[in-house]
């Protein structure tokens, strides 16, 4: 299964909200780039304590839902942009539904494994300048979500995206933000989220949270 990659998007924090700055604002770049440890090189974060570092080090939103945004806030500008909701990587034909915690994808030279769903912040509401979005991607499960870093490389857009193991076939990202953000799973579902390897460790201590 390749697809190819039609953007290469990064950042820099810039201000946002009065004094907050934020990095959610990514643009395509032109040639190879390096994918490292913590991601493309250069990308910011603006709060590393939420955004960024091994476990979130490339973000994938699906450019198939660009046209649902569409659907649901008429002609907005940003939504011609592939790196509108802060992706790193502009792709279509990879959904949530068709992707797996743990998966791993090849992309340019790098491997790269899925850590978790996004779980998307008040910061969308305000890029966009509309209520709800937030509320509306955790109801239909129109997250993206996080690599991290097998094996460094680089990359370049035009360059494909190819499934070269599959993780937690049972897991899809949209079960797994089901779960873990919107909280809707039973403790059996809990129980193997808290003791799955390939998901985020972070994400493993929500699950055993949920236990307790």
């Amino acid at each position: 299964m390749k697809h190819t990659i039609e953007a290469i998007c990064t950042g820099t924090a810039r201000p946002f909200n009065g004094a907050e700055t934020s990095a959610i604002a990514k643009r395509p770049r032109e040639g190879l780039v390096q994918i490292l440890e913590d991601g493309l090189a250069p990308d910011e974060q603006a709060d590393r304590r939420v955004h960024g570092g091994p476990e979130m080090a490339v973000h994938l939103y699906p450019l198939d839902h660009h046209d649902y945004w569409r659907g649901e806030l008429g002609s907005v500008q940003l939504l011609n942009q592939p790196g509108a909701f802060g992706s790193n990587l502009a792709v279509r034909g990879l959904t949530e539904s068709d992707v797996h915690i743990g998966d791993q994808f090849r992309v340019g030279t790098a491997l790269l494994e899925i850590s978790q769903p996004r779980q998307p912040c008040w910061k969308i509401d305000h890029r966009f300048g509309q209520k709800g979005m937030v509320a509306n991607i955790v109801k239909t499960g129109r997250s993206g979500w996080y690599f991290r870093v097998i094996e460094f490389g680089e990359a370049e857009a035009g360059d494909t995206i190819e499934r070269v193991a599959i993780g937690e076939a049972d897991w899809s990202v949209e079960r797994a933000l089901t779960a873990l953000v919107a909280g809707k799973a039973s403790r059996e579902e809990f129980e193997q989220l808290a003791e799955m390897p390939s998901l985020a460790p972070k994400l493993r201590d929500r699950a055993r949270a949920k236990l307790s």
